[in-house]
């Protein structure tokens, strides 16, 4: 018998069901859980061995080699394995595209990287909690596995609570997944646990480097770390003997991929905690539509956390009416601005939406531009002169006159973060503004390094997207302004109304979490809709019983489950054919209980020069659309050019 076995099974992250035999290479033999270099047609790709054997069941003197080893030691075992045949059953994509979302990329491994901590609200030592907080944490730990829901307004220390879960845990020998659903809130709790827990910790997001990415991925491999912190990929952090999973701010929808395997991080959690037997604890002060569903029939069990702790209050919410306002800070909003600072006190300002303008157009004709390879608008970017898509990165000049008409009457409609901004510095040019947003966080660090220092006092205002809107705690702020809360509310998807009215709730808890009172003002052009009203009011119990009752009547989940299937195609006429196709396809192999709407354009038609076209298919349990999506897509075999992309429980459907 051969001293290693002569022959593996690859599986390529590529859209491509098929895993492929290789003779092993003689001088670097590579086994399952390595990554190998192998030639696949006319292309060298990096690829996972899953199988190793002493004979192939093809013609082995037709196989080619491997051609170079990458690891010197396994990457995964058979568990990592296991869950990555799950989630490409579960989400539509290769076993190859499963192992790749799942794994780090890295080709050596770094030294344990430094990841910048900051002093945000969290202390380093266990706090004593308040008889709500202990009722919680017995609620959670008192059974080692099963789902348990902490509802509790912003402030109420429910991370406190997520802490001294994760510590009864590792105590009990058990390791820990605690995921938070921005890369900005990551610090705050990493130099808590890394306080409290030592090199037990490791950190998992996107601003690592590959090769240290591929050095905690070790960590956790070896055992080393058993704490492990991360946004959504840290769900798949190879831990041993796992304990508890925490997933923080549970409604964001970033926890949901945008690309295949379209997985959700709340989903592949609930997979874990059932099949490796852990607690698993979801948290947020605006619960995700389904879940407030969910605890109020039963199906997990529900903590709530009503006082707010640190002593401070909840803060008093003011709607200002912009219809008559000329500029994008009201005149109401300017004096309070103005007081705040006064009182020596700071203020955090949210606008969901970067740049200068949100589209440029002609007052002549009424033409926009949009980007030629989306049906999007451009947005105009004054610090760099560029109009560009935020939805593919095409970029272009700005006309000096209309392209349509020739008019020179042009300009720009709404506005963005760096128009704000640049207003604010022309109302107080002595003032210390910081903008946050993705065009502002390029270089690596300026988000860790911007966030200490508006904590520590640099900074009067703090003017950004949504990384500014939950999680964060700054005692000194006692003013949050909400440039336009109508942003979002007119979008085609069935969760705008949840979007918009978390949102805002989010933000307004940034307010006065220390000692002083908060005050929250909520810009809109719509004072009198009953979303922002009821955000305003933090009356969630009043929203989700109007949303659900929406919900139930237009048949949406929670009361149903969707699968969404797009065609898309840089030939319009394609896409459109496609999915029609698929349509005709749908109306004879559905079964009874399954409905099919569409097929129908794409609300964005077009994105990075690919025309989209969609249908959806509805049916009460996820056992019968995802059956039913499986057997509407086996023998589907659009005309070349054509892609399919399957989303289960798509997060929106544009």
């Amino acid at each position: 018998m051969s001293e290693y076995p002569p022959f593996v099974r690859v599986a390529f992250p590529i859209p491509v069901s098929a895993v492929y035999w290789y003779r092993n290479n003689e001088k670097e033999p590579a086994h399952p859980g390595f990554r190998v270099s192998a030639q696949l047609g006319r292309r060298s790709l990096i690829g996972y061995v899953v199988e190793e054997a002493q004979a192939c069941p093809l013609e082995s003197d037709k196989l080619k080699s491997i051609a170079r080893t990458v690891d010197s030691e396994s990457l995964f075992g058979p568990s990592t394995l296991d869950l990555a045949e799950w989630l490409s059953s579960m989400y539509f994509c290769s076993l190859g595209e499963a192992l790749g979302v799942m794994l780090p990329s890295g080709k050596r491994e770094s030294v344990q990287p430094s990841t910048e901590i900051n002093d945000f609200e969290i202390e380093d030592h266990p706090l004593s909690l308040s008889d709500e907080q202990a009722t919680a944490l017995r609620a959670i730990v008192s059974q080692p596995s099963g789902t348990t829901y902490l509802y509790g307004r912003t402030g109420t220390g429910k991370t406190e609570v997520f802490l001294q879960a994760a510590e009864r845990t590792l105590n009990e020998g058990r390791s820990v997944i605690y995921l938070v659903p921005e890369i900005a809130l990551t610090g705050q709790v990493v130099r808590a646990a890394r306080m409290r827990f030592g090199a037990a910790c490791a950190v998992i997001h996107s601003r690592l480097t590959p090769s240290e990415k591929l050095a905690e991925w070790r960590r956790i491999q070896s055992g080393e770390a058993r704490m492990i912190i991360g946004v959504r990929s840290a769900i798949f952090a190879p831990t041993s003997n796992l304990g508890l999973i925490v997933i923080d701010e549970e409604h964001e929808g970033s926890y949901k991929a945008g690309n295949a395997p379209r997985y959700h991080a709340r989903q592949v959690g609930m997979f874990r905690a059932s099949h490796e037997k852990a607690r698993l604890v979801l948290g947020s002060a605006t619960p995700s539509v389904e879940a407030w569903h969910a605890c109020v029939h039963g199906d997990m069990r529900l903590a709530k956390l009503f006082g707010r702790q640190g002593g401070g209050g909840f803060p008093s919410v003011e709607l200002i009416d912009m219809r008559r306002e000329p500029s994008a800070i009201s005149s109401r909003l300017a004096d309070v601005l103005r007081e705040t600072k006064a009182n020596g006190r700071q203020s955090i300002l949210f606008l969901n939406r970067r740049g200068f303008s949100h589209f440029f157009s002609c007052n002549t004709c009424g033409a926009e531009l949009q980007c030629k390879h989306c049906s999007v608008s451009l947005t105009y970017h004054k610090e760099q002169n560029q109009l560009v898509c935020h939805y593919c990165g095409y970029r272009t000049s700005p006309p000096d006159a209309c392209p349509e008409c020739g008019s020179l009457d042009i300009g720009w409609k709404g506005f963005g973060t760096e128009r704000v901004e640049e207003e604010l510095e022309a109302k107080f040019p002595d003032w210390h503004i910081a903008r946050l947003d993705a065009d502002t966080i390029t270089k690596r660090g300026s988000l860790e390094k911007t966030l200490d220092d508006f904590r520590t006092g640099k900074y009067d205002v703090l003017l950004g997207t949504q990384m500014v809107a939950k999680g964060l705690n700054f005692p000194g702020v006692q003013t949050v302004g909400v440039v336009m809360a109508d942003a979002g509310l007119n979008l085609p998807d069935f969760r705008a109304s949840e979007r918009v009215f978390s949102l805002i709730v989010q933000v307004s808890g940034r307010a006065g979490r220390s000692d002083q009172e908060g005050r929250v003002f909520i810009q809109t052009f719509r004072p009198d809709n009953p979303v922002i009203r009821l955000a305003a009011a933090r009356d969630v119990e009043s929203f989700y019983a109007r949303e659900l009752t929406m919900r139930q009547a237009q048949d949406f989940p929670p009361f149903s489950r969707i699968a969404r299937i797009v065609l898309r195609s840089r030939d319009k006429a394609q896409a459109q054919v496609a999915a029609r196709q698929l349509a005709a396809r749908a109306a004879q192999v559905l079964p009874s209980g399954v409905e099919l709407l569409g097929p129908a354009e794409c609300p964005l038609g077009m994105i990075a020069s690919s025309y989209r076209w969609q249908i959806l298919l509805r049916a009460g349990s996820l056992t019968l659309v995802h059956n039913s999506t499986q057997a509407l897509l086996r023998d589907f075999r659009p005309q070349s050019g054509v892609h399919t992309e399957v989303d289960i429980d798509p997060v929106q459907l544009l």
